[in-house]
């Protein structure tokens, strides 16, 4: 199972924390749709896998992507498919209308609003949140985005996932309807709400951003036809002071699944996998970067800390870690990414726990470099 695994080693999210500097995939013009793309390749070199690193890690084509921007008047769509070496599937697709100079409706597949604006993350692997559904997900609803004077707000209602419970090809983490290591899952996200609010505050060499965001929805499980409820709260901040960026987090989940084999855990899927998590818990979230503008473009450097202290029934349950140290280089329209992970008790950076806050196999870091190369277009 973990050799399934960590041959498809997150390819579909390759592209989502790479715009910044010259790197911007699309611009939409004032009247008119923009399309845009990018092509990825990934080198992978996992320290825990023998084979990998026998053959000093392995390449292989990563992502494709085909980005769609526009607008006409009020009136303008945003989109993105994207293609992998196992499967496709759309990371967002919605349309927008703007009800004056402050407010926006979007419908469709946009961006569910939790958690830090943009990402909790600066590398290519995500923060830990991602990997529980709360960074960076995208599901079908309405929402209504508010923005003066440096205040934001995003109130939102999401019906369902963009797929199937029972698909596991996907963008990002949303609950799972199937069998993992023996255990029945048969649980759909239905009738979600979603409120952000945050406020910007300019200083002297840059500016402060902050927020609170709180989630609330319901699980229905298909086999039973009975209801149950999940929530999820966060503060976070973000501050700049000249080339430096600091974030923080702190947030708590619970997914009160009906009719659970097990209430202490619940199962997800992303991108081609699927792993358990503990059904409750709570997340902290450092990240410290610092931008250095080159002749040829910038680099960023940083180092992204998450930690998740389940907070289930079952007190055999064990905390999980993952700290990313890397850089990340624009030139022209590149974007690499060069990531050290290390990974414990945690899916997809560690060999024998492919979970997060379960009982932990073993006591160890595990640790695997990852460098990705982008081509904008």
């Amino acid at each position: 199972m973990m050799k399934s695994k960590n041959k498809f080693m997150l390819s579909a999210v390759a592209a989502a924390v790479m715009f910044s500097g010259s790197v911007t995939q699309v611009q939409a013009q004032e009247d008119g749709v923009t399309i845009g793309g990018s092509v990825r390749v990934n080198y992978a070199y996992r320290d825990y896998d023998d084979k990998n690193k026998d053959k000093m890690g392995d390449i292989a084509f990563d992502t494709a992507t085909i980005v769609f921007k526009g607008k006409q008047g009020k009136w303008g769509l945003a989109a993105e498919y994207r293609f992998t070496k196992a499967t496709n599937f759309i990371k967002y697709g919605y349309g927008t209308y703007d009800l004056d100079s402050d407010w926006q409706i979007q419908f469709g597949i946009n961006k569910v609003p939790f958690g830090n604006p943009g990402f909790i993350s600066n590398s290519w692997w995500f923060g830990l949140p991602y990997y529980l559904g709360f960074e960076d997900d995208h599901d079908i609803g309405i929402k209504a985005v508010y923005e003066k004077n440096g205040w934001h707000t995003d109130l939102a209602f999401y019906k369902n996932a963009e797929y199937g419970a029972s698909e596991i090809k996907r963008y990002a983490t949303d609950l799972y309807t199937g069998t993992i290591n023996g255990v029945e899952y048969n649980n759909e996200e239905t009738n979600q709400f979603n409120l952000r609010q945050t406020y910007t505050m300019e200083h002297a060499g840059g500016s402060t951003t902050f927020g609170g965001s709180v989630e609330f929805g319901q699980i229905y499980n298909k086999k039973t036809e009975n209801n149950g409820d999940r929530y999820a709260f966060a503060a976070h901040m973000e501050t700049r002071y000249q080339d430096w960026k600091l974030q923080l987090q702190a947030m708590a989940y619970e997914y009160d699944a009906p009719d659970a084999q097990d209430p202490n855990r619940i199962g997800v899927s992303v991108v081609n996998w699927q792993y358990p998590i503990a059904s409750k818990g709570q997340v902290y979230s450092i990240n410290l970067a610092k931008t250095i503008k080159t002749s040829f473009g910038s680099v960023k450097c940083y180092n992204d800390f998450g930690m998740m202290t389940p907070d289930v029934a079952d007190k055999s349950f064990d905390d999980s870690y993952q700290n990313v140290t890397g850089c990340a280089i624009s030139a022209g329209p590149t974007y690499t990414m060069i990531d050290f992970i290390m990974g414990k008790n945690m899916t997809f950076s560690t060999k024998s726990n492919d979970h997060v806050g379960l009982p932990e196999i073993g006591d160890d870091w595990d640790k695997r470099l990852n460098i990705n190369f982008g081509y904008y277009f």
